[in-house]
């Protein structure tokens, strides 16, 4: 069983969402995936049910109409846009952030859930970690959460960067030579 196919039975139906959430992206410009499934490229992955976006802010009212022609639900908050399918259980969020906005440029592409994906890199990755675990307004159930991403980072940087493990599932997954575990300290 691929990821794919395996995401597909977990999330019902998720998978073919993410695909068509990448294709509306791609239709509007660019883009690049952040959160839980951006991290599972660098790392040992981890659940998630969440396919978190950042999009040029210009285009998000575009996009928003495009998931809604498409006939995805749509909830707006001050911080995000969530849209979902009818029968799926992935979430897929865009930030409204700015912070984000410069992550775009710096995205690497990258195969998830087998599509070719614009993922935000890793060091952009542990920013946003940072700012998100960092933030009091968030709720602590998240910044709990925010927190133990950054436990995962620094396990994993540390044996990328330093031998701790030389397995190509792990050393393939960094396309920096530059150490960037110390960042996480």
């Amino acid at each position: 069983m691929t990821a794919f196919e395996a995401f597909q039975k977990i999330s019902n139906g998720g998978g073919d969402d993410f695909s068509k959430a990448i294709l509306i992206c791609e239709q509007k410009g660019d883009y690049c995936l952040v959160g839980g499934l951006a991290v599972n490229c660098y790392v040992e992955p981890v659940y998630t049910l969440d396919a978190d976006l950042v999009v040029h802010s210009t285009q998000l009212l575009d996009i928003k109409e495009l998931f809604k022609q498409h006939g995805f639900k749509i909830e707006e908050y001050p911080y995000s846009l969530n849209v979902q399918a009818a029968e799926s259980d992935l979430r897929i969020q865009f930030t409204k952030d700015d912070r984000y906005q410069g992550f775009i440029s710096r995205a690497q592409i990258k195969e998830v859930l087998g599509v070719k994906v614009k993922v935000a890199s890793l060091d952009d990755l542990i920013q946003g970690k940072t700012w998100a675990w960092s933030d009091p307004n968030r709720r602590l159930s998240k910044r709990q959460k925010d927190q133990a991403g950054q436990k995962n980072f620094r396990k994993d940087a540390n044996q990328i960067c330093h031998g701790g493990d030389s397995s190509p599932s792990i050393t393939s997954r960094s396309q920096s030579s530059e150490c960037f575990c110390h960042s996480l300290r």
